[in-house]
């Protein structure tokens, strides 16, 4: 076994070169924040042998780890945000010194806060400190998840066959990474053009139409999911050559019917977190509707504030708390008046998915927009307050279909040379991606066959109408996987950060 802390001493070696190549000063943070946890941990874990006799010491312990967590998540991430709005509320000047927040912070809390609460109901049973701090630093997890916990994880590094060399690790996770890769690098970076040049527009106090802002919005909604599946496309495909299974963080939430089910399939992992160490423990739906509800609104909230210290945040995800109370009240009327029994029509799932992913494209304008005003330019010019202007050149287009451009500049539409949009290429690409993302299969499905994934989101992964997109062992799809490596590797021609590195 010796060779098998070997082999952990390397990757936790690598994860820290990996995590301090950013920023070799926060190595002392993460390193202290890994041996602070551990033995907190160890102790709740030697305490559960007492559980009766240290009920209250163990509770005291639990909350010292947990406040210490939450202190170093607050001071980095939300000390300038208070002194700021201190200064805003009371027309005070306090300075303080800037404070860079560091790389992964917000992920690498949330899952050691996880591991002490589960130390503490004495759910862990690994307490190997080389297994802990791979745990903790594992690389390609480490940035921006997915969330793991102890229990999806540990059990990995105790396994003899997890250190041996396989040929399908090694083109299972390779193909995973390269799809994300793809994603990635392809086509969150190719909808970023679109994106990026509108909400810099409407900060800088541009009126941005309906054309424009709808553009916009729904190229944000799409380079953030490409982004962000993609990063955690590859985090799972270099778990796999390592044989470590990560969980999903994604199994196609824009195909979701309703908020709710929208949850269970985004950040997967984040919103397990929430649930289960959040939701639950203020009630959980024990205590009454209206606890329950209050519950929501204050996991949602705290949700929107984990993602960034900016009032922007907090309103997406308050939004999106008042659609999950809103989506639960609608349940609650259908088994009332005893609808919920009846069969969906297809028609009623095509709209249900259409109002659902309106309402995550609206809410996406406050995640990605960096001040209020920027929203509310935004969310104006999808309202139309701000005009209905369409570059010049679709107007001809409009006139072949039955003289619709005619008609439209006749009850106030434009037609105009538009800075941020050309053309109808953008259109059309917009709808390639909508195309992807609404009907082809997933990455779990795509990967069904050969790729168990740590499943948070229970599903079946087939999909028999697209069972010949499933990838196997072929020369077919090693040619595929081929040009979309190369594909990607000619696209990386500049920086491009995740999405998701912010927070």
């Amino acid at each position: 076994m010796s060779h098998h802390r070997v082999a952990i001493a390397w990757l936790v070696g690598t994860s820290l070169f990996f995590y301090g190549w950013w920023n070799p000063s926060y190595l002392g943070l993460i390193l202290a924040s890994v041996f602070f946890n551990y033995g907190v941990g160890l102790g709740l874990g030697n305490m559960n042998a007492q559980a009766e006799k240290k009920a209250y010491s163990r509770k005291f312990v639990l909350t010292i780890g947990v406040t210490v967590n939450l202190s170093l998540l607050a001071y980095y991430k939300y000390t300038n945000f208070f002194i700021d709005n201190m200064n805003a509320l009371f027309d005070t000047n306090f300075n303080f010194h800037t404070i860079i927040l560091p790389l992964a912070i917000s992920f690498f809390t949330f899952q050691q806060i996880a591991y002490l609460v589960d130390a503490y109901k004495g759910e862990t049973r690994e307490y190997n400190f080389l297994h802990y701090c791979l745990f903790v630093t594992f690389f390609p997890q480490l940035i921006a998840g997915p969330i793991v916990h102890h229990r999806e994880m540990l059990p990995q590094f105790a396994r003899k066959e997890t250190y041996e060399f396989k040929a399908s690790n090694f083109s299972v996770g390779i193909t995973i990474f390269i799809v994300g890769l793809f994603k990635k690098v392809v086509l969150a970076d190719g909808v970023a053009l679109y994106s990026t040049p509108v909400f810099t527009a409407t900060e800088e106090g541009s009126a941005i139409s309906f054309f424009v802002a709808w553009c916009g919005a729904l190229a944000y909604t799409l380079q953030l999911y490409f982004d962000f599946s993609g990063y955690s496309d590859m985090a799972v495909g270099i778990g796999r050559l390592f044989g470590i299974y990560l969980p999903a963080n994604f199994f196609s939430p824009y195909k979701a019917v309703n908020i709710i089910q929208f949850w269970q399939r985004w950040h997967i992992t984040l919103s397990s977190f929430l649930r289960s160490y959040l939701y639950i423990p203020l009630g959980g739906n024990r205590l009454g509707s209206f606890r329950k509800y209050m519950n929501l609104m204050i996991t949602m909230f705290l949700g929107g504030l984990w993602h960034g210290a900016n009032w922007t945040f907090v309103a997406w995800g308050t939004l999106h708390g008042i659609f999950l109370l809103v989506n639960h009240l609608w349940h609650s009327c259908r088994k009332h008046f005893h609808y919920d029994n009846n069969s969906p029509t297809l028609v009623g799932i095509a709209l249900s998915r259409f109002v659902t992913f309106i309402a995550v494209v609206i809410a996406w304008v406050f995640f990605r927009a960096e001040s209020y005003a920027g929203a509310k330019n935004i969310l104006y010019g999808m309202a139309g307050i701000n005009g209905f202007i369409l570059p010049s050149t679709y107007q001809t287009y409009l006139d072949k279909m039955f003289g619709l451009g005619s008609y439209l500049t006749t009850i106030g539409w434009k037609f105009q040379n538009i800075e941020l949009f050309f053309g109808y290429q953008e259109i059309l690409y917009l709808l390639f991606l909508l195309v992807i993302i609404w009907l082809l299969p997933n990455t779990q499905q795509f990967m069904c066959r050969h790729h168990k994934y740590s499943e948070i989101y229970k599903v079946n992964p087939h999909v028999k109408f697209f069972a010949w997109l499933e990838w196997d062992y072929t020369h077919f799809w090693a040619i595929a996987v081929g040009i979309l490596a190369l594909i990607s590797v000619l696209h990386l021609t500049r920086i491009s950060e995740f999405l998701y590195f912010q927070f």
